[in-house]
């Protein structure tokens, strides 16, 4: 089959589209929570089902030969080189509560790489896309990660482990490094955070103990944009640590981060 990044593209952005639409209309019915995950309070409702059946669907009556990494258990092989990786709803706990701050994201490797990914935020009516090397779009209009410098100036988004003690470190570790940032953000969905940064809205992200199916597309849509984005210790971002920011600021708050870590061993 097709290995054709751009056609691989436009079948994640309209599958995509199809799902946010889905959901949205489930907000206007009563959400209901039907298992939990890590925690009891890392939540799975009916709709995160619903999302991630319509995209494999779709997925697998286009390209039955591929293989699938889902939010919700599925994790499949295949014969073509190409995965992809679905978070059906990212920002769960948002979306049960109808608050703004939750996506559709679905990227796919090529061979083992992150070629291509869509994150759609549709209460905010964006579509974010991104296929490696060729920059990253918001509504088919080309975007830029921030321009600061000054790390004393960078407006920061983070989040949060469903895990209480891990949340616990997450919150001291916040609390070492926040005098020395302009502000924290706190929205709730990785992906959503990364297209921020993408786009100018935040200056820098970090967090600890995301999932592939968290990071795939947005990390993609970001490094398009501009920023780098690894872990704490020259890799590539994964569950340890993910870390978007604005080359001019990237090791400066990377830094800082390894500094609070430490103190809070």
């Amino acid at each position: 089959m097709s290995h054709d990044p751009a056609a691989l593209l436009e079948l994640a952005t309209s599958t995509a589209a199809d799902a946010a639409a889905l959901i949205v209309d489930g907000l206007s019915r009563a959400r209901t929570m039907v298992d939990t995950k890590t925690t009891g309070t890392d939540m799975v409702t009916e709709m995160d089902k619903a999302s991630e059946a319509l995209i494999l669907g779709r997925l697998a009556a286009e390209r039955p030969n591929d293989a699938v990494l889902g939010e919700e258990g599925t994790d499949r092989s295949g014969t073509t080189g190409v995965r992809w990786i679905v978070d059906p709803i990212d920002g769960t706990t948002n979306y049960l509560y109808g608050h703004p701050g939750f996506a559709i994201s679905i990227a796919a490797e090529i061979d083992g790489e992150i070629a291509l990914g869509v994150v759609h935020d549709p209460l905010h009516g964006d579509v974010f896309t991104a296929i490696r090397s060729q920059g990253a779009f918001r509504n088919g209009q080309a975007i830029s990660a921030s321009t600061e410098t000054n790390l004393s100036h960078a407006l920061v988004a983070t989040g949060f482990s469903y895990e209480p003690d891990r949340r616990r470190r997450q919150a001291a570790v916040l609390g070492k490094i926040i005098s020395s940032v302009r502000d924290i953000r706190r929205m709730g969905a990785a992906s959503v955070d990364l297209c921020s940064v993408a786009c100018g809205r935040v200056d820098a992200y970090y967090e600890r103990g995301l999932q592939p199916w968290d990071h795939a597309a947005g990390a993609l849509i970001a490094t398009e944009a501009g920023a780098r984005v690894g872990n704490l210790y020259g890799g590539a971002a994964e569950f340890e640590f993910c870390l978007a920011a604005p080359p001019a600021l990237f090791d400066a708050l990377r830094e800082l981060l390894v500094a609070a870590d430490a103190a809070n061993a």
